[in-house]
């Protein structure tokens, strides 16, 4: 017979960053990974777990579960947003307060990817390939077969590759060069240096969720884009513009008045930003209030 087993803090902390991060790849919402974090401790905390062979994949699974129900009630929210939905920032790198696991499914574009995927298909797809889950767990949280689990984690990652070919991934080094070229010329004003940098073809998004004003439609065409952006810029000066790392990848933090007021990441496309994302939502922006941030291509 199995011993009385419970869960222990240094257990609780091992395993933390993947019960945080299943929820957050499945929700795209700081907050709510939060939520559905805690949940997670509290019935950890007073079970059992004596009979449990793997922990982390049992921690997993009660995160997933919990994320799927959060899912599927969110997709109804999602249907009365005001304007774009992005994904809420998730800071990683040297200004994270706390150690998550990182990779490119934390990424802005990955998680764009995965809202259009059905519930079902983004839990398996995220337990499976992600967080290499059997498909027989990942059929007791969706409450159906293995065969229909297997089926909806090819679905999501037949998705998940052709968006990874359309548009290939750029390397590190290239998207802060042209962040950092970016900050300068918004700094500026200069309309020429941010038409240079856009794609003809880019695409600006911004997500204000009705909270602030933001643009409600996509902004097409690079030329548009750097005018709109130095519009912007001119009419909503910033105390300052720190390079940072968000989701794995670098991005752009704007302040103004003290406070957190923007939240910018880019694809890349033949060497220009031919997908610029502008997250000012406040209530997505909330947790990074509190946050001092690091940039050491910043001037003193």
């Amino acid at each position: 017979m199995d011993e009385t087993t419970w869960l222990s803090g240094s257990e609780w902390a091992a395993h933390r960053p993947a019960v945080f991060g299943v929820a957050y790849r499945l929700l795209g919402s700081v907050a709510d990974a939060e939520d559905v974090t805690q949940d997670v401790w509290l019935r950890a905390a007073g079970a059992d777990l004596g009979g449990v062979a793997d922990l982390r994949a049992w921690l997993v699974t009660v995160a997933a579960r919990r994320s799927y129900d959060v899912l599927r009630s969110a997709r109804v929210r999602r249907e009365s947003y005001v304007g774009p939905w992005l994904p809420e920032p998730l800071l990683t790198g040297p200004d994270a307060a706390e150690q998550v696991l990182v990779d490119e499914s934390v990424s802005s574009a990955m998680l764009l990817v995965m809202e259009e995927l059905r519930p079902p298909e983004r839990v398996a797809f995220v337990l499976h390939d992600v967080f290499g889950l059997a498909f027989d767990r990942i059929a007791e949280v969706l409450g159906g077969s293995v065969p229909a689990a297997r089926k909806a984690a090819s679905r999501a990652r037949r998705r998940v590759a052709a968006a990874r070919d359309a548009a290939p991934a750029a390397s590190r080094a290239q998207r802060e060069r042209l962040l950092v070229a970016f900050r300068a010329a918004y700094e500026a004003g200069d309309l020429a240096g941010l038409v240079a940098l856009m794609h003809p073809d880019a695409v600006y998004t911004t997500d204000g969720g009705g909270e602030i004003f933001a643009a409600r439609k996509l902004i097409h065409g690079g030329r548009r884009i750097a005018e709109v952006l130095t519009r912007v810029g001119r009419q909503w000066r910033t105390d300052r513009i720190d390079l940072v790392e968000v989701g794995g990848e670098p991005a752009l933090v704007g302040h103004r008045h003290g406070r957190v007021y923007s939240v910018d990441t880019i694809e890349v496309a033949d060497g220009r930003i031919s997908a610029y994302r502008r997250q000012v939502n406040p209530r997505k922006l909330a947790h990074l209030q509190a946050v001092t941030f690091a940039d050491p291509t910043s001037s003193p």
